[in-house]
């Protein structure tokens, strides 16, 4: 099931596959310690067969079309996930979830891939709004929503529970109407 996404050049969005697991752990591992500070499901992640767990999930959740989980691959290589938690259709939103190994920060990849995503949101699934939510500490992470256009919208107090304690959640939100990005094409050029 080759499903890509491309972002630049040199960097696109493929769909996880149980294949990948093994790489997407490695990663994991070698960033654990920055991550584990501001994302919760870094402790429960002991081995490749939980990132495969983790991959069959997300691709039953693109099965049921309530949303999916990409690499983000760069160079050819795997630097990161990004995805949507399942889409609320009910209410025509979703939450965009991401992260990205500490080597390629600063290049702007987890910006384009954002920005490629929320076109699919808008343009593809039609939907009203895309959430996106960092720990308030966070600011490599909470500077993201701000780039694209995101509103602040608030913060929810204690609301992400790690093995260190509870983190305060900044809550961004983008509606359709407010969408225009003039740095990408109307539509996302998917590569099968």
């Amino acid at each position: 099931m080759a499903f890509r996404i491309a972002i630049r050049e040199d960097a696109e969005l493929r769909l996880l596959e149980e294949h990948h697991a093994s790489g997407i752990y490695r990663l994991v591992e070698a960033n654990r310690a920055r991550l584990r500070r501001w994302l919760p499901w870094v402790e429960t992640t002991r081995s490749a067969e939980d990132i495969r767990e983790f991959i069959r999930r997300s691709l039953e959740q693109f099965a049921r079309n309530e949303g999916y989980s990409a690499a983000i691959w760069f160079q050819d290589k795997p630097v990161g996930v990004i995805g949507f938690h399942p889409v609320d259709w009910s209410n025509k939103k979703a939450e965009l979830g991401y992260w990205i190994s500490a080597g390629v920060e600063g290049k702007g990849l987890v910006t384009d891939a954002c920005r490629v995503l929320i076109h699919y949101a808008f343009d593809e699934l039609k939907l009203n709004r895309v959430e996106i939510r960092c720990a308030t500490g966070n600011a490599k992470s909470c500077a993201i929503p701000t780039r694209l256009g995101f509103q602040f919208e608030g913060m929810l107090r204690q609301a992400q529970l790690l093995w260190h304690g509870y983190l305060d959640l900044n809550v961004y939100g983008l509606l359709v109407s407010e969408w225009a990005d003039p740095k990408h094409p109307s539509r996302v050029q998917v590569l099968r």
